[in-house]
């Protein structure tokens, strides 16, 4: 069977035009006249990347008829805010190879790349500002603080192998889910959808973030460092408890267990073969898989309010290829 194409593929044609104004937008506004934040934000956000977030900004404001400046806008301010969590999120992590290439904390040290983070959320708040919504700065200014709140959620569970699979979950919704979900609610919100339409296109963005964070954990145990553009087995060096490793701690032998909780307990990295094939023995890596798949129906089976289109069929093939992808 042929590998899945990337998710920065789907129905790259129609979306084509509006993915050049939206990174218009965004080298327009990472400009700056301190010359550290030119260099360290224009390195992080010229890495690449997959853009899912500004593009379900895009795609829910085409499904509801929008296609004003606004919708490049907040597509950028997604971007941006997603941006800005990587590089607090590798401070804190101490990781050192994101999309390929050094993280910039690598590149340039903790402190910078913290500031210009920082500098990251003001300018996407200014950007929010400018659309002129109170409705848009509700939504950002509670994903902001909701994604915050994940990130001392998994710091908190950090080294925990007893973490319960619910409050994994909570923190892939927190830290992951919620900004998918403000940029489907985003465009919905732009394209004048009904309440009822907002929450269905919300629900939308949050199945297909879970998804993605599952088999973002699930690549840990099985992907490969090349096509990931990270390295395998940062999650375990990290003691970060994710699903196929709660699952192998359920499924396992006595012997398993306490492999895999020392090594969650004390970030052994140099024991991550024993720990994949423990994972792969028990089941965790199809588990966590179907686990995935179940998200992405979720998120197909809330699309029944967006009107019928490309848009929508795009919408679709996002969630298909969330649980298929390899990178």
């Amino acid at each position: 069977m042929n590998a899945p194409e990337p998710l920065a593929a789907v129905s790259a044609d129609f979306l084509d035009a509006a993915m050049q104004r939206v990174d218009g937008v965004i080298r327009q506004r990472l400009a700056s006249r301190v010359a550290l934040i030119d260099q360290i934000s224009h390195y992080i956000v010229s890495a690449g990347g997959k853009r899912i977030r500004p593009r379900l900004v895009l795609l829910f404001s085409e499904a509801f008829g929008f296609e004003g400046w606004e919708r490049d806008e907040l597509a950028a301010v997604v971007e941006f805010i997603h941006t800005a969590t990587l590089l607090h999120d590798d401070v804190v992590d101490d990781s050192s190879l994101r999309r390929g290439k050094p993280t910039a904390n690598a590149m340039f040290g903790n402190a910078a790349s913290v500031l210009v983070g920082d500098f990251l959320y003001s300018r996407a708040f200014q950007m929010m500002v400018s659309v002129g919504r109170p409705r848009v700065l509700e939504v950002l200014a509670e994903a902001t603080n909701t994604i915050a709140e994940g990130e001392v959620l998994q710091l908190i569970n950090m080294h925990d192998p007893d973490l319960e699979v619910d409050d994994y979950l909570r923190v892939i919704r927190f830290k992951t889910a919620k900004l998918f979900e403000a940029s489907a609610r985003l465009g919905a919100l732009l394209g004048g959808a009904t309440a009822e339409a907002e929450g269905h296109c919300a629900a939308y963005g949050r199945a297909l973030g879970t998804a993605f964070q599952l088999v973002d954990d699930l690549l840990d145990y099985e992907g490969d460092s090349e096509v990931l553009g990270k390295n395998v087995g940062d999650d375990l060096r990290e003691g970060k408890p994710t699903l196929p490793l709660l699952i192998a701690m359920q499924r396992g032998t006595a012997a398993q267990r306490q492999l895999v909780r020392h090594a969650i307990e004390a970030g052994e990295v140099e024991r991550l073969p024993e720990v994949v094939a423990v994972v792969r023995d028990t089941g965790a890596i199809e588990a966590t898989r179907a686990a995935a798949l179940r998200e992405a129906h979720l998120a197909q089976a809330s699309l029944a309010c967006v009107p019928d289109g490309r848009a929508r069929d795009a919408l679709i093939e996002f969630a298909v290829r969330s649980v298929g992808r390899s990178s």
